[in-house]
């Protein structure tokens, strides 16, 4: 990592100028653990880095109502995303507001932050994540998790050896019909399960867009966007590069296949019992644009196999999966559960059983949970890797046009040295793992 660094002195003085102008004259009593409110000793100081629509509307904005949370620091390139966060923020505690700045490090720097939300770009998940579990931090993390899967291995090897909490912010674990379906699929409901089937639907701009022009354009002077590139190749900028629409461009994201095989491969993974590992072969087709910005895959189809047996096959189209079994089937789209007959959709699960690990208050407060325990999260960084490997070794396997052999142990390619070396990445300087 690069080595810059800022003196005590200078960082308290942005910090105080960040804060001052909010500050109050009268601290009040619920702040300092009066009427039922959460202590401020008592409270998960969280740094925020990202602050874009998701780092706001799913992250910070469900971080807030938690009393025994206090957000201190708010983090992004794009100063006017920081100034939207800080509104919201400065609203929520009745305008005692936090410090800012553009440099996740200051963040990661801050005696104390106990913990990082991290809700930038894919392409810039890992180096944060990584910089602050070896500060001593906790880390909540986006997903797609990672944007190789050299990165996933780094990552969660530095949270192991680290000690620290980790939660991949995934809510499908707490998502009832997710929840359900896979506790009856681990539990022998279906009989042995064979094939599990799953949709992911392909966003209308790299679908339809492709072949429009985006010529280079002035960096808005909110936008840090050499930073905002960070550790992926120089180029130009241009708007359709950057806020959201990264997702389909190879240099920052996988495209839907990672926006949301996160979520709903995820699944796949939890029901199979594999979510500490992954399969044993892959083999695809896919549609990539051949001029244009997007360059991610528009259709696709992947057939993963696993040493178990099982068949995961993921295609593009209406979100769902789908687990077929010996003896029927379940399927869940985003909000709904059905099966192949009442006896399994009305099925009880004893106290003996199989009962997988959740919260249905979503993952924010399943984080702020085991932070205080010291439990692992429902969706550790293993986890959140191994999930998103899926998806990486699929694009690898449609670019390359042949069926692949994968170690799942040593996380490989069984004698295929070109597919190998499609696991990581360079980076561009300074930046690296």
């Amino acid at each position: 990592m690069p080595s810059r660094s800022i003196s005590r002195r200078t960082f308290l003085k942005r910090a105080a100028t960040g804060a001052a102008a909010l500050a109050p004259a009268i601290i009040p009593a619920a702040a300092l653990g009066a009427d039922g409110a959460v202590a401020p000793s008592n409270r998960i100081a969280l740094g925020f880095i990202g602050t874009g629509s998701h780092g706001v509307g799913m992250n910070l904005k469900n971080f807030l109502p938690h009393g025994d949370a206090q957000v201190v620091i708010l983090c992004d390139v794009d100063q006017f995303r920081v100034r939207n966060a800080l509104n919201i923020t400065a609203k929520h505690y009745s305008q005692r507001g936090c410090a800012t700045t553009g440099d996740f490090r200051e963040v990661i720097a801050r005696d104390d932050v106990d913990a990082v939300v991290v809700s930038t770009p894919d392409h810039w998940h890992v180096i944060p994540a990584v910089l602050a579990a070896r500060a001593g931090k906790d880390v909540f993390c986006e997903k797609p998790l990672t944007l190789t899967v050299h990165e996933g291995r780094v990552l969660s090897d530095t949270i192991r050896r680290h000690d620290r909490i980790f939660q991949t912010a995934s809510e499908n674990r707490s998502k009832w019909n997710f929840l359900r379906a896979a506790e009856l699929v681990r539990n022998g409901r279906i009989g042995r399960l064979e094939t599990i089937r799953t949709q992911l639907p392909v966003d209308k701009t790299v679908k339809y867009a492709n072949g429009r022009i985006h010529p280079p354009q002035p960096v808005p002077h909110d936008l840090d966007y050499d930073m905002w590139l960070g550790q992926a190749p120089w180029k130009p900028y241009t708007e359709g590069r950057c806020h959201y629409h990264f997702r389909w461009i190879l240099d920052y994201s996988g495209g839907s296949l990672t926006d949301w095989g996160a979520h709903v491969n995820d699944v796949a993974q939890w029901a199979n019992d594999t979510e500490y590992t992954g399969p044993v072969r892959v083999e695809g087709r896919g549609v990539f644009p051949r001029e244009g910005l997007y360059n991610t895959a528009t259709e696709w189809e992947i057939a993963f196999e696993y040493a178990n047996g099982v068949r995961l096959i993921c295609t593009d189209g209406t979100p769902l999966i789908r687990f077929e079994g010996a003896d029927g089937w379940i399927q869940c789209e985003w909000d709904s559960f059905e099966a192949s007959s009442p006896a399994i959709a009305n099925a009880v699960i004893g106290p003996e059983e199989i009962h997988l690990r959740t919260c249905p208050e979503r993952e924010q407060r399943d984080f702020l949970n085991c932070v205080k325990t010291r439990r692992p999260t429902y969706a550790p960084a293993e986890v959140g890797h191994r999930s998103i490997t899926l998806s990486h070794i699929g694009n690898i396997a449609m670019m390359l046009g042949r069926k692949l052999r994968w170690d799942p142990d040593l996380e490989r390619f069984i004698n295929d040295d070109t597919a190998d070396g499609m696991l990581s990445r360079s980076m561009r300087a300074p930046w690296r793992l």
